[in-house]
């Protein structure tokens, strides 16, 4: 089974699948009295098209067994979807071009201070995370229409993730 090698997660590595949501880069100032640091504009949220409005979220994620076989990709054709970790815990980010094409994968890791925000159609795993009950900001499209397209892959078509190296 073809496995995929894994690369750190940096803004310009990313950049053909959405955003890289971290404050590395960004302006940042003062408010609420010089107690509180902020930055803005730290992702586009596209989920306004075919009515769709803003929808915050939480999820809690449970470790995988690794090597990890790829049975399943999804993406989101009407909305991008923000994933942004509450804990500094590392965890995983695997993307694809084309789920049936081995080679247009892709893996990030990714530290417990950085985000990813899909970008509109691209195909994406779920949340690969090392650590029980990894908690997670997500900030996606709620509204009518369906936001999700899954993609079962049959045994010929999976790829594999193997652990990270200590």
């Amino acid at each position: 089974m073809p496995t995929i090698n894994i690369e750190p997660l940096t803004k310009t590595a990313f950049a053909a699948f959405g955003e890289v949501v971290e404050m590395d880069g960004a302006t940042i100032f003062e408010i609420n009295e010089g107690f509180a640091d902020r930055c803005n504009g730290l992702a586009n949220v596209d989920v306004a098209l075919d009515g769709g409005a803003t929808n915050i979220g939480l999820v809690i994620a449970q470790p995988r067994t690794f090597p990890l076989r790829v049975n399943l990709m999804e993406r989101h054709p009407v909305g991008s979807q923000i994933f942004m970790p509450l804990q500094n815990r590392p965890w995983l980010v695997l993307v694809c071009a084309d789920p049936h094409d081995i080679s247009s994968y892709r893996a990030f890791s990714a530290t417990g201070r950085q985000g990813v925000n899909y970008a509109r159609n691209v195909w994406h795993h779920t949340l690969i995370v090392f650590d029980r009950d990894s908690r997670f900001l997500i900030v996606d499209r709620g509204g009518p229409g369906k936001n999700l397209e899954e993609m079962f892959l049959k045994a010929d078509q999976r790829v594999e993730l193997m652990p990270l190296a200590d």
